[in-house]
């Protein structure tokens, strides 16, 4: 009797040999146990692709699995205060993120009776989901045939096709998206969009890429020139703003510290943070103003600098003790006094965070 052999299926002949040998690369060496992946839901892909927009993997896995444990769901999601959202996804940065994300489930409940929409033009018009993050979720969650362009992508696909000039431009980004869409296969959709996006996260990285190691090597126009590290090409230098902030650490004395939310638009939108003194204002007349009594010491910290993607910022804390007790005013929920080594219950941006800790 003949003993049965395993057959591998044959990929459909449409499949195009970059497609074909990639998917070949991602049976083996593709990555198949990230937490988005173990219990792929349309949610759990989309709390995964927002999160993984500048920020690397990584990072990101504590944060999803922290935030899909208290919202494992989009009802979840929606029905949770702002303050909530925020304080689990402070410290991962890109606050607008987490904002329309809880917008965007709001109108997911409201209108699709809690099911993410399964067209691209719906799904697009959800706040904060973008062409490329559309097409992910609804390839990744529901197998349909769109193409991807996130950052890795780019950078695999300029490589391949040795594109010149930054894809921040139109002509660029055109014609990176067509290469895509002609690369995208008709079978195994949620593999092939995983397998491109894992081959720029972990083989065509952005300095020194394993070029040994990429199964389309052999076709790669700018490994075939020498132009891995030239391509794609980086977004013409400017000089980068330079800002400073005033934050008081106002302490009353009960040793709590004077938070202020900050507005939704702006840095750290929402967040909860240390109140800004403005330029040509005092640190006394601040206090009489906003809290009605006066300042017993104050103390000057060292400054933080802070990076942002457009700009650098330089944090100038001032330490202040108030004379008496501060005026009822405060208790509104756009202000907190919050005591040092206490668990937050809101979001406050990394810096701010540093700074509390270091008095507690």
């Amino acid at each position: 009797m003949r003993s049965k052999r395993r057959l591998t299926p044959r990929l459909p002949t449409e499949v195009d040999a970059f497609a074909r040998r990639l998917l070949a690369w991602y049976d083996d060496y593709g990555r198949h146990d990230l937490p988005w992946q173990r219990q792929a839901t349309p949610y759990s892909i989309w709390v995964s692709e927002i999160m993984l927009q500048q920020t690397q993997v990584a990072t990101v896995i504590p944060y999803f699995e922290r935030f899909v444990a208290r919202f494992p769901a989009v009802a979840d999601l929606a029905t949770a205060g702002r303050d909530e959202v925020l304080a689990h996804w402070a410290g991962l940065g890109y606050y607008a993120r987490a904002r329309n994300m809880h917008a965007a489930a709001k109108i997911v409940v409201a209108e699709y009776n809690g099911e993410l929409p399964v067209s691209m033009n719906e799904l697009e018009a959800l706040p904060g989901i973008g062409r490329s993050t559309a097409a992910a979720i609804l390839a990744l969650a529901y197998g349909q045939r769109q193409a991807i362009l996130d950052g890795n992508v780019k950078r695999v696909l300029a490589r391949y096709h040795a594109v010149e000039g930054w894809p921040g431009r139109a002509r660029v980004l055109r014609d990176l998206w067509a290469f895509a869409e002609s690369h995208t296969p008709r079978e195994r959709l949620a593999d092939y969009t995983q397998a491109v996006m894992d081959l720029g996260a972990t083989v065509c990285t952005r300095s020194s890429p394993s070029c040994e190691r990429c199964p389309v090597r052999r076709r790669c126009a700018a490994r075939l020139a020498g132009l891995q590290e030239q391509l794609p090409t980086r977004k013409p230098r400017a000089t980068r703003p330079q800002r400073q902030m005033s934050v008081l650490l106002v302490r009353d004395s009960e040793q709590r510290v004077l938070l202020k939310r900050r507005p939704d638009t702006g840095i750290w939108g929402g967040l909860f943070s240390l109140p800004e003194l403005a330029d040509g204002d005092d640190a006394q007349r601040w206090c009489d103003r906003y809290l009605g009594t006066g300042v017993s010491s104050r103390e000057a910290l060292a400054p933080i600098d802070h990076a942002f993607t457009h700009f650098d910022l330089r944090i100038e804390p001032l330490v202040l003790k108030l004379q008496g007790e501060a005026r009822s005013v405060m208790d509104s929920d756009e202000w907190l006094w919050y005591k040092p080594a206490h668990e937050l219950i809101v979001g406050v941006a990394a810096p701010i965070a540093t700074l509390l800790s270091s008095l507690s």
